[in-house]
């Protein structure tokens, strides 16, 4: 049987070939995955995986698509969209598979009661993109209330502490193997339903306030930089005004640092740094990923020379 043919076994209609990148990334940006399958079950993926390894096929596993460029040349291989998108919550404790949307998992445990992820309500992911990158905003991340990942390994399932996922800023363990996320696990406290209803309003509504809403955009494109030592604080603070936050915590905004190179607005062909926020990169309407690769390159270059800081993307490149 072809590739295809095999394909079309395990997952029906969910199989398209061909499919434009451009559709299922929030950047509205990449070229063709040559097979894009949708898995709803941990055997649909182990049987996709099982197929890519005996063709010799790359693959490419994802979630929301939200924090993704993707080649304008697409990916020849086989793109996996991760659709379990099933939660529940017992108690204090909730488990939500990979598929579900971060901010659909922050409302429906605020809904219930439970404190912990509200923060999450801005955030445009997946649990298992979130999980993977300890994804985080309005001061909360993946890390803060999460028990233990259940992972797939070479066709088993593993679990995983959250000591074993040695988690950092917007890193884990998982972003150096090749684990797939199949669920997350959390332990939340008790909390108010009205409260958190209000704090969730509040939080979507700071989002509105302070991003762009309507352009294709990956979220926050670079990390925010983590100052080294004392001597480099010294040595950024005799040509930065750093706000008392930031220096305490000795972590660098890159929108801020961003606003101090003075590039909000710059564009390179659809591309753009947006007006709103300086860490948000967006598509005005037909960007290409080469363009927003060379506008990369142009922070990059420029928080180089002018701060001696490298500013590294949070983006996942796909098929580059």
């Amino acid at each position: 049987m072809s590739i295809t043919e095999q394909l079309k076994l395990i997952v029906g209609s969910r199989l398209s070939e061909n499919e434009p990148m451009s559709k299922h990334t929030n950047f509205r940006i990449g070229g063709p995955a040559k097979w894009f399958v949708e898995v709803r079950t941990i055997e649909e993926i182990v049987h996709v995986l099982k197929i890519a390894k005996d063709e010799g096929l790359k693959t490419f596993v994802f979630g929301g698509g939200s924090n993704l460029l993707v080649n304008d040349d697409g990916f020849d291989g086989i793109v996996i969209k991760m659709a379990m998108r099933a939660y529940s919550i017992d108690g204090n404790r909730v488990r939500a598979e990979a598929g579900v949307l971060s901010a659909a998992l922050a409302r429906a445990t605020a809904n219930s009661g439970r404190k912990g992820l509200v923060w999450a309500i801005s955030l445009p992911g997946t649990v298992g993109g979130g999980v993977r990158g300890n994804a985080g905003c309005f001061g909360g991340e993946m890390r803060d209330h999460l028990v233990m990942v259940e992972v797939l390994r070479e066709g088993k399932i593993v679990e995983l502490s959250k000591e074993e996922l040695k988690f950092g800023y917007r890193e884990s363990v998982i972003k150096h193997t090749d684990d797939i996320v199949l669920a997350a696990t959390f332990e939340l406290e008790d909390g108010d339903v009205d409260e958190l209803k209000m704090e969730l309003a509040d939080k979507l509504m700071k989002r509105k306030e302070s991003q762009p809403q309507d352009a294709g955009s990956a979220g926050c494109l670079f990390k925010n930089y983590n100052v080294t030592d004392d001597t480099e604080l010294q040595r950024l603070s005799e040509k930065l005004d750093i706000p008392a936050e930031m220096n305490a915590s000795r972590r660098l905004s890159a929108g801020w640092l961003i606003d101090h190179l003075d590039l909000k607005g710059m564009k390179i062909g659809g591309a753009q740094i947006s007006n709103v926020h300086g860490n948000f990169l967006v598509n005005t309407g037909a960007a290409t990923a080469d363009e927003v690769v060379q506008l990369i390159a142009v922070v990059k270059t420029k928080a180089r020379d002018q701060y001696g800081i490298l500013l590294m993307e949070e983006v996942q490149y796909v098929g580059f």
